[in-house]
């Protein structure tokens, strides 16, 4: 049984993906969850305890949701090695966020990201690994983030869809989901389980 370890986002914890894993589970994967601090903590810590996790064990397929999404990709950026066959991310904004930028402005609101702001802020280099990495975006535009920046073109209400194509991805895809709702989306799980099996979206009616 090909397995999953899911990576969960800033604010939130491993019981927050219990949805996305039931939904993987019942698409015939081994679903784990990797939790860290992300206020407090931040991704440094997370990324080499991430890489620690995965150095010298089986096959494994990564899936990130939002922060998730870039420590993951930062982890298999650092140690190109990781047996780590296929990630997806989900509404990660990989090329930074516009939202989290605007939060770090205001004196007021900068520390609600934590240690997790610089990651968010700058986004990740073009993807130039070896892993196959894809992005399962929503813009169904619902979410906080809208109350702190506005989005040129379409978003999911907190990450805009421009800030998900980061260049060097495999494959790309849109479903009628919010940031927050890419986590409890049916469809969002279908399209992630697809790409972990084939190595691309399902495009499908």
């Amino acid at each position: 049984m090909p397995r999953v370890l899911l990576v969960h986002g800033i604010w939130n914890a491993k019981s927050w993906l219990t949805p996305l894993a039931r939904r993987l589970r019942h698409e015939g994967f081994e679903v784990e969850t990797f939790g860290y601090p992300s206020i407090l903590g931040g991704p440094e810590p997370a990324i080499a305890a991430l890489i620690a996790r995965l150095q010298g064990g089986p096959p494994v397929h990564l899936v990130g949701h939002s922060l998730g999404g870039l420590i993951g990709l930062e982890a298999l950026r650092r140690a190109p090695g990781l047996p780590v066959q296929r990630m997806v991310c989900l509404g990660s904004p990989l090329c930074g966020s516009g939202a989290a930028r605007d939060l770090g402005r205001r004196a007021w609101t900068a520390p609600v990201l934590g240690r997790s702001g610089g990651l968010l802020q700058a986004g990740c280099p073009p993807w130039e690994g070896t892993v196959p990495v894809g992005m399962v975006a929503g813009n169904v535009a619902r979410g906080i983030g809208r109350l702190i920046t506005r989005f040129g073109g379409e978003s999911d209400g907190t990450v805009a869809l421009e800030e998900t194509r980061l260049p060097g991805l495999a494959a790309h895809c849109v479903v009628p989901a919010s940031h927050t709702g890419l986590v409890f989306s049916a469809h969002a799980a279908r399209q992630a389980a697809h790409f972990l099996r084939e190595g691309r979206f399902d495009s499908g009616p």
